[in-house]
């Protein structure tokens, strides 16, 4: 018996890249990225800090939380960061 043959299309070939090109948007990501790590570094240096010794003891994490999340800290934290990022930057196109 013979086969009835379908008006199937063949496969389209599967590709890697996007409508808006390759990889436009990793640059962007990555700067994303090393920021973010650089301001987490930061807050859990002053989370550190808010538990020493100097600091008083009793001390909960909540209000140690509190304390350290503020609108000025934030500011110093992104200023900071974004130099951190372009100095990282020119030492990695150095190397």
């Amino acid at each position: 018996m013979q086969r009835e043959r379908t008006n199937r299309r063949p496969p389209t070939p599967r590709t890697k890249t996007r409508p808006w090109g390759p990889r436009r948007l990793t640059p962007v990501w990555r700067a994303v990225i090393e920021v973010g790590f650089i301001v987490f570094l930061f807050y859990s240096n002053l989370l550190m800090g808010e538990f020493t010794a100097s600091n008083g003891h009793g001390k909960t994490l909540a209000f140690a939380l509190i304390d350290i999340f503020t609108a000025t800290n934030f500011g110093i934290a992104l200023i900071s960061a974004l130099i951190g990022y372009v100095v990282f930057e020119y030492l990695r196109r150095k190397l």
